[in-house]
């Protein structure tokens, strides 16, 4: 019987750990991450979920002459941005798994 009260005890600790979790993925969302290219000239705005909130690109980087290169800060914006959030994740959500590595659960 004495197994059964930690099993019990065990399940408790788990259900607040999730609530925990899913508390501190909700709050991931709410985030606003900026990932800049070109010194700023190009700046893009995601969510801690990896949605694109926003696109701001200075006209001054602009060329009809020269789409490539704008293409190409977009890019790096984004993957800027990107890198950020996951290490955002990475400090929010390691404490859950105390540097367990455990695949596809972030």
């Amino acid at each position: 019987m004495r197994g059964m009260g930690n099993m019990q005890n065990m399940m408790k600790q788990m259900q607040k750990m999730q609530k925990k979790m899913a508390e501190a993925q909700e709050k991931l969302g709410e985030e606003r991450i900026e990932g800049t290219a070109g010194g700023g000239a190009v700046s893009v705005v995601i969510s801690g979920h990896k949605e694109v909130l926003e696109v701001k690109i200075d006209e001054a980087v602009v060329d009809p002459e020269d789409i490539e290169t704008l293409q190409d800060l977009i890019v790096i914006a984004t993957n800027d941005a990107l890198t950020k959030v996951d290490e955002l994740t990475s400090r929010t959500m390691g404490q859950f798994t105390k540097g367990l590595n455990i695949p596809g659960l972030f």
